[in-house]
């Protein structure tokens, strides 16, 4: 190569290089190339929402639904037996005081044997009582079952045999004092996770459930005590429904985007068929009275049992579909922080 040829070409080299853009610059050409052209396509994919390596942002719930939405309608419909049999045997309603006693020792009593199945063994049950932790609601809440559930059992043993009556009224008193607890506070169990239609409920769910518990309930004693002593619960269903539906609604609205799973897929249709039930069969409860056939009272009765059922079924559902879509975790989370930003 010739001393000429080196020169031309350092010149050429020392022109590109001075020819060159670089920084802000490069970076404002580039806009302006990329604006022209109708066809052209964005450079930058849409975003997903999905974590790293291809895994969900949240492990969904692994609770199976038989045991732990059982364990939740059996809990209400425990605790809300047990304020309706105390206030069945202040007033001398024995007929309605009885059956509220046994649904609710049957229903605490069935809602521990789903918990335990869901656990796999009663020694992992046993072993949640060894720490009492306020601040832990499945803690607090194993505590409470394991003092509600002799009480409630008391109650009802005592009514059948007719022995021991001031032991048995004594445990009605105090299953009816922590009744209200024991029938919401699954609610704040479900809250304190991080799966977000739970989590984001957790100002109007403890009503939700507390009205739902309330029609279980009273359901309940529409079908097994006598027109005559009926009458607690036919106020209570419509007190009951009033509160679930008008409480569910409300949730709904202030959760914002992760409202959406309640209006989707086996969720929507359980939660629909819930409003029917309860709906319905507080209205026939309310007009029962003015029949002497029980069949209405009866059927009142199974819609409201039913409907409570269908309505844990799909609060449970709907957190677990929550928490298998990352948008409900990623989107609020961008949200908040772009609200921290602007204040």
């Amino acid at each position: 190569m010739s001393g000429s040829d080196v020169t031309r070409d350092g010149v050429r080299r020392a022109r590109s290089d001075r020819d060159a853009v670089t920084g802000a610059h490069a970076g404002r050409r580039r806009r302006r190339r990329g604006r022209g052209g109708r066809g052209e396509q964005p450079m930058v994919p849409d975003a997903t929402f999905s974590s790293y390596y291809g895994r969900p942002v949240l492990n969904k719930p692994t609770w199976k639904p038989l045991d732990i939405a059982g364990y939740l309608y059996l809990g209400g419909l425990a605790g809300a037996s047990s304020l309706l049999a105390a206030g069945a045997g202040a007033t001398g309603r024995p007929g309605l005081g009885r059956p509220a006693k046994l649904g609710a020792a049957g229903a605490v009593s069935l809602s521990l044997a789903a918990l335990v199945h869901d656990l796999g063994r009663p020694g992992r049950f046993l072993h949640m009582l060894r720490v009492f932790k306020p601040t832990s609601p499945m803690s607090m809440g194993s505590w409470l079952l394991s003092g509600y559930a002799p009480l409630a059992l008391t109650a009802a043993a005592t009514d059948v045999t007719g022995r021991l009556r001031r032991a048995g009224s004594a445990a009605t008193a105090g299953a009816a004092v922590l009744g209200p607890a024991v029938a919401t506070y699954t609610a704040v169990l479900l809250s304190d996770t991080a799966v977000p239609s739970w989590h984001e409920g957790y100002r109007q769910l403890p009503y939700v459930f507390a009205g739902s518990a309330a029609t279980a309930a009273s359901g309940l004693a529409l079908v097994a005590a006598p027109a005559a002593q009926a009458g607690p619960a036919r106020r209570l269903a419509v007190l009951g429904t009033a509160l679930e539906l008008g409480a569910f609604q409300v949730m709904k609205r202030r959760m914002g985007l992760v409202a959406e799973p309640f209006g989707q897929g086996r969720a929507h249709r359980l939660l629909r068929a819930s409003e029917a039930l309860t709906a319905g069969g507080a209205a026939l409860a309310a007009l029962s009275a003015r029949f002497r056939d029980r069949r209405p009272a009866v059927a009142a009765g199974a819609a409201l049992l039913a409907g409570s059922a269908a309505l844990r079924f799909g609060v449970f559902h709907a957190g677990v579909a929550s928490a298998e879509d990352p948008k409900y975790t990623v989107l609020p989370q961008r949200e908040r922080l772009t609200r921290r930003r602007t204040d």
